[in-house]
């Protein structure tokens, strides 16, 4: 071995097993019970309307996994791309997809009424859920999520700058994944299969 090989070689070897250190940390976190990782705050009790009229809180949810996006129905790209991202995840599950909750909920309560958000998602899928609520009502479900949105004005009429993410939520309705609205249906379905074996 050259000098100049033996300069390397140790600067590799530190490499390497701080890699594999954090590969091992990274694994012991993911392989600990769900109540024993940090889980952000996000999510918490909220009272809205469904697409049929029906008064809902978090605990209607709780029993499967659920999707939860905010969106508006006038929504030009990023909701639409969310929808049918979720309806492409339900597809990829088969069977287990029947077990998954989309939830929708409005940021928009001016405009999206019950029987317009039960259109809205019938056209993306028959089981898809739309929540509604009045400007309090949304506020504070908003600030349940950390959900930021805000009111644009565009001429006579306005669009709405909101938060992009969906959160993956477990049975027990507790956090588990904010997945980025960038990410592909192939990730979501990944950590889904996960979360449906536990």
């Amino acid at each position: 071995m050259t000098p100049q090989q033996k300069k390397l070689l140790l600067p590799m070897i530190i490499l390497a097993l701080g890699f594999v250190s954090l590969v091992g940390v990274a694994l012991y976190i993911i392989s600990q019970p769900a109540d024993h990782r940090a889980v952000a705050n996000i999510g918490g009790p909220f009272q809205l309307v469904d697409q049929d009229g029906k008064r809902v809180s978090e605990a209607t949810y709780k029993g499967g996994p659920s999707i939860v996006f905010f969106g508006f129905t006038h929504c030009p790209d990023v909701c639409p791309t969310a929808l049918t991202r979720a309806q492409e995840v339900k597809q990829q599950l088969g069977k287990d997809g029947e077990r998954l909750q989309v939830v929708f909920v409005s940021v928009d309560p001016e405009r999206d009424t019950p029987a317009l958000l039960g259109n809205y998602l019938a056209a993306f899928d028959s089981s898809f859920i739309g929540l509604r609520g009045d400007a309090e009502q949304t506020r504070q479900a908003a600030a349940e999520f950390k959900v930021f949105y805000e009111k644009v004005p565009t001429g006579s009429s306005y669009t709405i700058n909101h938060t992009a993410m969906s959160y993956l939520f477990d049975a027990q309705g507790r956090l588990r994944l904010a997945l980025r609205h960038t990410q592909p249906s192939e990730d979501y379905v990944a950590d889904l299969r996960l979360l449906m074996r536990e």
